[in-house]
Order: structure tokens, then sequence, then C-alpha cells
């Protein structure tokens, strides 16, 4: 049998717990692998968290230094040398774009880990899709992402986001949250068909759990209309209608909603309240204003209009919360436009997955200290362009 369909064939028999154990037997027996670790980036996006069992855990590795942190940054096997001879491969464990971990395999040596690397990449893919589905039955990849305790407010919230990155053919999308174990209200939701991306940034009013339970509400309700194939501003008024219903105007929901249409990149847009989309174009940060219209569920059914506007292929837009461009430093100076304008500029290069942690890192220098006051929330988003017919 070939090795990599064995391989396959043992992560699709496997318990839900017990991917690892059944993908390292394989990696072991059929291509000679002395050791075989997964390891799961955190919700702040700092380390790569083992999938072990207590006490028999390995320390957390670097996102951002190490082979490890390489390979999952530049999204690329990277090979490590290691004492003997042998050679350790680091490869990234993605689905469809959504940056999950690294798989490291330690081989006999660099000649050995060079000829299967390519295959040891479609292991690791095999993997990622694996622990996708066995997500649904078991916290074990859940609770490795974790370095520590997330507020109940938190959980509330991550359970309810689609992912942190996707990508197809015309878009690459990149979204992260902070504090990434104390977020309450702001959050994003995502979902693609073959002619279009809907994409919804919110900034849910309140702290803790009412806040958490609001923009559960607000997303649920986005979501049912949007699945009955209504479009953004009638999904807008239903979702408006479902928290009026729930809180008669105590509470209410900030919400930027996107229609992309894929091929031609016109943009259908309801801007309902505070976050704000910049456009990257030719290394010049351009605001993009829309008429502002009311936040959901602050009055009893208002009418919402959804305007048009188109961007060009290379076009990169960010979406960020109040908790971004609202920031105080120490002295109480405003974070602002043009300090965002600076971050998003200086991230030109940088793939969309990795922008909006790079412009948090910013903010946390601005801000002057590592907790922030309020939720902050970035989203990027690549457009290639429309894709030729087959």
């Amino acid at each position: 049998m070939n090795r990599f369909v064995a391989a396959e064939r043992a992560l699709r028999s496997a318990a839900p717990h017990q991917l690892l154990d059944a993908v390292r037997e394989v990696l072991c027996g059929r291509y000679a692998a002395q050791e075989v670790e997964l390891f799961m980036a955190d919700y702040g996006l700092t380390v790569l968290q083992p999938v072990s069992a207590p006490p028999h855990t390995l320390a957390p590795l670097s996102v951002h230094t190490g082979p490890a942190g390489r390979a999952f940054g530049a999204q690329e096997p990277v090979t490590e040398e290691c004492a003997g001879g042998a050679a350790r491969v680091h490869l990234p464990v993605t689905v469809r774009g959504d940056r999950l971990g690294v798989l490291s395999v330690t081989l006999p040596s660099a000649d050995t880990a060079a000829g299967c690397a390519a295959e040891l990449g479609e292991v690791a893919e095999a993997l990622g899709h694996e622990v996708v589905v066995a997500e649904r039955d078991t916290d074990l990849y859940l609770q490795a992402r974790r370095k520590d305790r997330l507020t109940l407010a938190a959980e509330m919230q991550w359970q309810l986001l689609p992912a942190r990155s996707c990508a197809g053919p015309e878009y690459a999308l990149g979204a992260q949250l902070q504090p990434a174990y104390a977020v309450f209200g702001d959050n994003f939701d995502w979902c693609a068909t073959a002619d279009h991306l809907m994409l919804y940034v919110t900034n849910g009013m309140g702290e803790g759990i009412e806040a958490s339970l609001l923009t559960s509400l607000g997303i649920n309700a986005l979501r049912n209309a949007r699945r009955a194939g209504i479009p953004i501003a009638d999904q807008a008024a239903l979702a408006d209608q479902a928290i009026h219903a729930h809180y008669r105007g105590d509470a209410y929901l900030s919400v930027l909603l996107l229609d992309l249409e894929l091929s031609t990149g016109r943009l259908q847009v309801v801007d309902a309240g505070s976050p704000q989309m910049l456009r990257l174009r030719d290394r010049t940060v351009t605001a993009v204003d829309f008429d502002a219209q009311l936040p959901l569920g602050m009055f009893e059914e208002s009418d919402y209009v959804a305007q048009e506007f188109t961007i060009e292929p290379g076009d990169r837009l960010v979406f960020v919360s109040d908790g971004v461009h609202a920031v105080a430093g120490p002295g109480g100076e405003r974070y602002g436009d043009r300090a965002l304008a600076r971050a998003i500029s200086s991230t030109s290069l940088v793939p969309p997955a990795e922008v909006p942690g790079a412009v948090l890192r910013e903010l946390t220098g601005h801000r002057g200290g590592p907790e922030p006051d309020d939720d902050a929330l970035v989203v990027c988003l690549d457009w290639y362009g429309g894709q030729p017919e087959p």
C-alpha cells in the first residue's frame, strides 16, 4: 500500500482523540520517523502548544522564532539539523487557509527528509482536515490551543467564530481578536460560495457575558437570514428585529456587513455602526466612509440600504473595531487614523493571515501596556481578482 494512502486511512479510522497516535504509528513504521509531534497555535497566536496529555507535555514553541515558528509563518516546510545526523522537518498544518499549527517529524537524515518532505506535507494537510472534524467530538485540540484559561465570555466568542483565516483563488482573509483570552463583544464571521464572499465585522456594546450574549444573538440572526438566501440589507433588518425584540433598545450591535462579488470586485456594504474599513492600494492607505446607518437593535423596525463600492485586483481591505482606532495611549492621545495607516502600510508585504497580529502588536506599543481596556479586532481581506473561466 502507498505510504500516504496508509497514513490517510489510519487518520480516517482513528478515534478523534487518537489522531496523533495514528499518524505517529504510520510515520514511524513507513517513513522511519524517530519522533512525531503536533503543535497547535494558541488563541493569541503567540506560541505553538504541544498536543499531549499532562504531565508528559513538551515546552511550547514560539510562533515568531525558531524553525517551527518559521514553518508556521511562511507556510512552508522548514528542516533543522539534529544530533547524530538526524533531521527534523516542521510542516504547516493548514486547512483551506486556516493555520492550525505545525507537525514536527524527526527523520534519520537530511537526505531522508528531503526525499519525503513533499509527501509529509500532504500527510500534515490530511491531519489538519481530520483535526477540524475531530473537534466536534473531543476537546483535546481545543484544549491544546490555550496557554491560559479563557474567560467564559471569550469561550463563547471563540466558539462563535468561523476560523482565523481562510483563502480561495480570488481572495485571502485573516482576523484576530485581542485580548484573546478575555474578549467579550467584538466578533467576525464570513461565508464563501462560488460567486460571493460575505463578511461581518461586529462590535457589541457592554462587557463580559452580556456583551457575548448580545453578539451571539446578532451573529446567529445574521447567519439565519444569510442561509435563507436573503440580501445583506434584509439580513441587517431581520437581525435588527431579533435584537430589538429581546433587548427593547437597551442593547444594540454595531456591525459592518459586506457582500463581495468575487469575479468583479463589486461590494455591497451596510454600515450599521462603528467598525471602520481602510483600503491599501499601491502602498497608499485610504479610510473608506459609508453612509452611517443605525446599529442593529437600537430602534424597532429600522430600514437598511446597501451601498455599492468597487475594489481592484491587488487591493487590501483592513477592518478595525473602535478598540483599535479609538484606543488611547498613556498620555491620553488616540491611536487615530494616521498611526493606523502607518501600521497597515508597513504590512503591505505580509500575508493577510499575519496582518491582524502585526497591527495589534503596533497597537500594544501605542497603548503602553499588554492588556487593552476594550476589545480590539482586526480583519484583513486581499482580493486578487476574478479567476478566468476553466
